[in-house]
């Protein structure tokens, strides 16, 4: 296997960039789109690794200065787009580039923003309660935990945290900002730990789910990866490859799903009526139908990657799916 690893003087590690390189295996003359630039650690290893080009996207700020490090190492073979990677297909094509031959995506926060107390998005500093990932955007985790009624509050905490105590979470939220308004990581997470007893076989600090979950509607998370493997499918060219590095069930489960619709494993519905997937030319090809999870190696180097997953695809020459003719039922690996 190709062993890349990043600089020994970046504080960020890049999540199963062994097998992100294995996969797209960049070669000369070719286009990538690193759709999560984030400390630039695949970004740089695709640049090293060939003469080829890479097109990075990040709705973040403070990753600029980065950018702009390897635009003066790598000059014209490195553009930054700044934005969402949902948004791919406009900013590519408006910064010149019809297609490309890989879109790799890390979902999900990075460790230079969980990091950074004051983006808000740790339970264990204590911070501004934020969590935008930009921080032009408006809203804020603490405009959603002050203002939101109590049943909205307890389905994106079901929802997105998957916190089975969601309903008494969010009653506990009420009633402690009707006392005082809710404005730091700590208050919040005291609040939480308060109604969510800590499994002794659970190590997770129970608090978490309740931080996901208010980090994921901030940002709108699982609507930007449907659009970004919809943009991937209409940028890439034939045997481009798709990666998506994803942390936890509900990014992997959209991620799986469209996968599988899109080369054609969704099976019938019914013996007596056909799939109308079988009238529909599948537009990936899966590279393995399971995904790809670190090595114990790397979650000793890294801790934060245990619960990474990578699922990777060719895209085939057949036009992009119209999923209103296809059915989402019963899809599974």
């Amino acid at each position: 296997m190709t062993q890349v690893q990043p600089r020994d003087n970046s504080p960020h590690y890049s999540v199963m960039l062994t097998d992100v390189m294995d996969v797209l295996s960049p070669k000369d003359g070719e286009v990538y789109i690193d759709g999560t630039f984030g400390a630039g650690g695949y970004s740089r290893a695709f640049l090293q690794k060939a003469d080829c080009t890479v097109i990075a996207i990040d709705r973040d700020p403070s990753v600029q200065e980065t950018a702009d490090q390897l635009r003066t190492e790598f000059g014209d073979r490195f553009v930054f787009l700044r934005g969402c990677f949902g948004d791919a297909l406009e900013l590519v094509r408006d910064s010149g580039f019809e297609r490309v031959d890989g879109f790799v995506v890390d979902v999900g926060v990075s460790s230079m923003q969980i990091d950074q107390a004051d983006r808000g998005f740790s339970f264990k500093q204590d911070g501004p309660l934020d969590m935008r990932m930009d921080s032009d955007a408006d809203l804020t985790a603490e405009d959603i935990v002050n203002s939101y009624k109590e049943e909205d509050l307890a389905n994106i905490i079901y929802r997105y945290g998957e916190e089975r105590m969601s309903r008494r979470v969010a009653k506990r939220i009420v009633e402690k900002r009707s006392e005082e308004r809710i404005t730091t990581t700590l208050q919040l997470a005291d609040i939480v730990r308060a109604v969510v007893p800590k499994s002794p076989k659970d190590k997770i600090d129970p608090a978490t789910r309740t931080f996901q979950a208010l980090r994921i509607a901030v940002n709108d998370e699982l609507g930007e990866l449907e659009r970004g493997l919809s943009a991937a499918e209409e940028i890439l060219n034939e045997n481009g490859r798709l990666i998506v590095v994803s942390f936890h069930s509900l990014e992997d489960g959209i991620v799986k799903s469209f996968l599988n619709q899109h080369s054609g494993r969704v099976p019938n519905v019914s013996k007596y009526m056909p799939s109308i997937i079988e009238e529909v030319s599948p537009s990936f090809t899966l590279i393995k139908r399971k995904a790809f999870v670190p090595s114990d190696a790397e979650i000793q180097e890294n801790p934060r990657s245990r619960s990474a997953k990578m699922r990777a695809a060719l895209r085939t020459s057949a036009s992009p799916i119209d999923e209103t003719k296809m059915t989402r039922e019963g899809a599974h690996v």
